[in-house]
């Protein structure tokens, strides 16, 4: 019997329940729900035991059980002092009833597994209820990062827990939190944001992914009325760009990290570093994003810099080759790559005047080594 709920808690009858004599037949009804005299509590504290055994098929029958729990059984156990693990199966078979996850919040025995669990799987709303105790989000910092690396949270949301934690000096495993940290502090002062170049290659391929998305103008209506009743244009009609030089910086950072990759091809580029350092650092980000950014001669060193320290993108041969003729990557990073180029391609470079005169020297003496090797 798992060890993760204290059977001696419980009363004389769920203990016989449970027992490793207890016949298979009685365990069967309990499974089942049939407990008689048993409390709401110990009927899904049993439940949640039998489930933890594993002991197939009594732990699938349950799971069923339990994941169907009768409304006078559900009231009555919610209302009650759970174990830890108890909420934790709750926590994970319950995640659309904001009912059920209002009342576990409350519990003063909730772990922080069992948060983590709520918050990966929350909707707006469950994770409005769940980063609205702060006390709990102060306590458990893993929470606060799994709400804020959740896309179905709102974004409102999410600020108010990113500036909950600067607050209170917490430091949180996101990706870019560093650059979020800054922004809610207004540490930097946003630059102008500057108007896209059609010749871009990142807004060129951007504006490229725009064009798939099949809009229907004819049949479908473009604008909507918002809440005070005014007309706006529906953000799917919205130019991608429009849509992010509307932004705060803290948003747009948090959709750097969140965003689809046309998104990121945009936001590598922004003007505030805070927020291109935030992009280049998406855990989304993927190979053939590094390969067209690092192409591009309009993206900060910052980004380049970024990309460079990431050993999953400089297995790419071709993020190598672009880093090392990119006259904004640094110099340090763009030599480290020299040696790792083929000779067909240092010898193209060394005839180059595209590159900066650090990296073409340091070319001339990678080709003379070699050179030398083979004499």
């Amino acid at each position: 019997m798992s060890s993760a709920i204290d059977l001696e808690s419980l009363p004389a009858p769920a203990r016989r329940i449970l027992s490793a004599d207890a016949p298979a037949q009685v365990r069967q009804l309990a499974a089942k729900g049939v407990m008689p005299g048993l409390r709401p509590a110990d009927i899904v504290t049993v439940l949640c035991a039998l489930i933890l055994d594993g002991e197939k098929p009594i732990a699938d029958t349950a799971l069923g059980t339990f994941s169907n729990l009768p409304p006078p059984i559900l009231s009555g156990a919610l209302g009650a002092d759970l174990p830890e693990a108890v909420i934790e199966v709750f926590a994970k078979n319950y995640t659309r009833d904001h009912q059920v996850i209002e009342k576990l919040l409350r519990m003063p025995r909730i772990g922080t597994a069992a948060l983590e669990r709520l918050a990966d799987a929350a909707d707006e709303a469950a994770g409005e209820l769940i980063a609205t105790n702060e006390r709990l989000m102060l306590q458990n910092p893993t929470v606060i990062e799994k709400l804020y690396m959740n896309k179905r949270v709102r974004m409102s949301t999410a600020e108010r827990l990113l500036e909950l934690a600067v607050r209170n000096g917490l430091e949180l495993g996101i990706a870019a939190f560093k650059e979020a940290a800054a922004a809610i502090q207004d540490q930097l002062i946003p630059e102008p944001t500057e108007e896209p170049t059609f010749d871009d290659v990142l807004f060129v391929q951007t504006e490229q992914i725009a064009r798939q998305c099949s809009l229907d103008r004819d049949e479908e209506d473009t604008h909507e009325r918002d809440e005070e009743g005014e007309e706006r244009l529906r953000n799917k009609f919205v130019p991608l760009y429009a849509q992010i030089s509307q932004m705060t910086v803290s948003q747009k950072i948090r959709r750097a990290q969140l965003g689809t990759a046309a998104e990121r091809l945009l936001l590598v580029r922004d003007a505030n570093r805070l927020v291109s350092s935030a992009a280049a650092k998406s855990p989304l980000m993927r190979e053939n994003e590094a390969v067209q950014v690092t192409a591009s001669r309009t993206v900060s060193d910052d980004v380049l810099r970024i990309i460079a320290q990431n050993r999953e993108f400089t297995r790419n041969y071709q993020v190598k080759l672009n880093l090392v003729t990119n006259p904004r990557t640094p110099f340090s990073f763009a030599s480290r790559l020299v040696p790792y180029l083929r000779d067909n391609d240092l010898r193209a470079l060394s005839r180059s005047k595209n590159i900066t005169g650090a990296v073409s020297s340091a070319i001339g003496h990678q080709l003379e080594k070699k050179q030398g090797k083979e004499r």
